[in-house]
């Protein structure tokens, strides 16, 4: 379903590239990948490579270390602050999944 939707909003005539790991349930040979839409399978154990991990370091190294939770929902609503400063940076998210190694030049 989450392809399905990646793939209504994709531009038509345009194509989509989705960076995935290899979790079993998400590589299955079961996955219906719409035309429009090309998965590219990250290397096994190397979640430096996976963007969004990268971002949930920076949170964790900026927001989430260092202190005592006191209940689940005290979880939820710390990460939900760390996930809306970080959206309200736009500039950074685009620092943290940036690769000099991967521009090219």
């Amino acid at each position: 379903m989450h392809l399905a939707e990646i793939a209504f909003a994709v531009a038509p005539g345009a194509h989509a590239v989705v960076l995935m790991d290899q979790a079993g349930k998400r590589m299955t040979g079961k996955l219906k990948v719409p035309a429009n839409i090309s998965i590219v399978a990250l290397l096994v154990k190397c979640p430096e490579l996976n963007p969004v991990e990268n971002a949930w370091q920076f949170m964790r190294d900026n927001w989430l270390s260092d202190r005592i939770f006191t209940s689940h929902d005290n979880i939820l609503d710390h990460c939900c602050e760390a996930w809306n400063k970080l959206v309200d940076q736009p500039w950074r998210i685009m620092t943290i999944g940036r690769r000099k190694w991967a521009r090219g030049f």
